[in-house]
């Protein structure tokens, strides 16, 4: 446990169907881009890995999934693949796989347009720096 109030699981939930699984924290390591791609690199034993394919095997790219790292609040990414990682040394029985993530990028609801991002429109009444 990592302490009184907050679990060593990460759960991924298909917000679809509302199927989940639960990884241990201390098997995840987890990558963030600027764009907000995220690689979640996961070394577990083998019927871990075969369940974590499994669970994904459905799932179609860019797919809303919950993500909660340990009970601290559910947000919402999307699905973006999963590959094998190419581990060194790694114990028998134990593989490594790559589930890719990117968060879902909020739109302002007034003008549906992004917020942040690459867009030069501004919103009138906004001044450029």
């Amino acid at each position: 446990m990592l302490g009184n109030d907050f679990s060593d699981k990460i759960r991924i939930t298909i917000k679809k169907t509302g199927e989940s699984i639960e990884l241990d924290q201390r098997r995840v390591r987890i990558r963030e881009k600027e764009n907000g791609l995220m690689a979640l690199s996961y070394v577990a034993p083998a019927f871990e890995a075969m369940d974590l394919e499994d669970f994904f095997d459905g799932a179609l790219s860019s797919e809303k999934l919950g993500m909660d790292i340990a009970d601290t609040g559910e947000f919402t990414v999307s699905f973006r693949g999963i590959v094998d990682g190419k581990g060194t040394a790694l114990p028998n029985n134990f593989e490594h796989r790559i589930i890719l993530l990117q968060e879902v990028k909020f739109l302002d609801p007034r003008v549906n347009i992004q917020k942040t991002g690459f867009s030069r429109f501004k919103l009138r009444g906004e001044h450029p720096d």
